[in-house]
């Protein structure tokens, strides 16, 4: 069934005897880095398009397979695949996930030249040879297989609700590449990009959008492309890979745009937590004096406000226990708020454009409370 399968899919790619393809891989202009986990069935029609299309365009190439210890036959395929194309195999036994298979490949390339693509036959193995073509001639440091360019589109199985679920995982990557099609899994990079690139730390599958912020690309290439479902094997994106992507890009925002990342962070923080103080405040009434009820509402939206901002706006400040940075914290914020009141009182008092009209001054007196329990929360409680 299989051998007839991979038959129907691949009658105009005949296998390429050796004498016809360099071999050489130390010299190699480029090395095509396909991750890998339980892809055996998809192995034996990819490689063959790939190696042609580049041979046919005289690209001298090497092609790297990096497995995360799938224990299919996949070495097995790709030792019968190595006796006709210029093909590696890197099996991985401890490490696991797309993102660092591939920079795992990137560290061990032989070209000059890299071009990532799926192993599950989505991207089509034609236009490897025009992304390497851009990254040549177009003074371009990234280039991107895009489907969502002019000419590019996805195969037309494709639902209203994945449709949309690309879109707007591509529009909250929006501020940091203004590209079609960040979120594409096929692109090629230069060694010399790459190895210019800050710390590497990607989560999850996104590894290019990693590499173009990381590797702070400017001239980015959209090669148009026609997006096509997996035919064989089992899709590896899941609901906790898309948790994944959401932490990844946190980790770039805070990257790219440093204390202005976090202080957005804080401030959304913060407004839950007043919904959770008006709530609870009014719970509270149904049983409480107002007094009572008013304190124990901020105390619940300081703990509140606590717990997110230690997970994720200061996630990488978390060396003090959590019940010392907890009392930090809400210390911070009843300073937070007196500076807040302060900031109001002279305003109010001293200003006579404030005279007569308490609300008015109230905005500032928000801004710069808030202000100053952030910096107290970044440079002392998750120092």
């Amino acid at each position: 069934m299989q051998d007839s399968l991979e038959t129907a899919l691949l009658p105009q790619y005949e296998a390429t005897p050796t004498s016809t393809l360099d071999t050489d891989t130390s010299t190699c202009l480029v090395t095509v880095i396909v991750p890998t986990f339980r892809e055996v069935e998809n192995l034996p029609i990819l490689v063959p398009q790939v190696a042609n299309h580049l041979a046919d365009a005289g690209i001298s190439f090497e092609i790297v397979v990096v497995d995360d210890n799938s224990q299919d036959g996949t070495d097995a395929a790709c030792a019968k695949l190595a006796a006709s194309f210029p093909l590696r195999l890197l099996v991985r036994t401890q490490d696991r996930g797309l993102s660092s298979a591939v920079l795992h490949g990137m560290r061990h390339a032989r070209g000059s030249l890299f071009v990532v693509m799926d192993a599950d036959l989505s991207h089509p193995p034609e236009k490897v040879p025009d992304l390497v073509k851009a990254l040549q001639t177009d003074g371009a440091d990234f280039v991107i297989g895009s489907r969502y360019t002019p000419g590019g589109g996805t195969d037309e199985n494709w639902g209203l609700f994945r449709w949309l679920n690309s879109k707007f995982a591509t529009l909250l990557a929006w501020p940091l590449t203004s590209t079609h099609d960040p979120m594409a899994g096929f692109f090629a990079i230069r060694r010399a990009t790459f190895e210019a690139a800050a710390p590497l730390d990607p989560i999850g599958y996104k590894i290019g959008l990693e590499l173009i912020v990381k590797c702070r690309c400017q001239a980015i290439k959209e090669v148009p492309i026609s997006f096509r479902d997996r035919v064989l094997g089992q899709s590896k994106l899941n609901f906790k890979e898309q948790l994944n992507y959401l932490r990844h890009l946190k980790r770039l925002y805070d990257f790219r745009f440093g204390a202005w990342a976090q202080l957005f962070q804080f401030i959304c923080v913060g407004s839950t937590g007043m919904i959770v103080d008006m709530l609870v405040f009014a719970l509270l009434l149904l049983f409480l004096p107002e007094t009572l009820a008013r304190g124990f509402a901020i105390w619940t939206a300081m703990t509140w406000n606590f717990f997110p901002n230690r997970k994720v706006t200061f996630s990488q400040g978390r060396a003090r226990s959590i019940g010392m940075q907890y009392v930090l914290f809400c210390m911070s914020c009843t300073l937070g708020s007196v500076v807040s009141w302060l900031t109001w009182y002279a305003l109010y008092t001293a200003i006579p454009m404030f005279d007569g009209h308490p609300l008015l001054a109230a905005p500032a007196g928000i801004v710069t409370g808030t202000a100053f329990n952030f910096l107290l929360s970044k440079h002392l409680v998750f120092k």
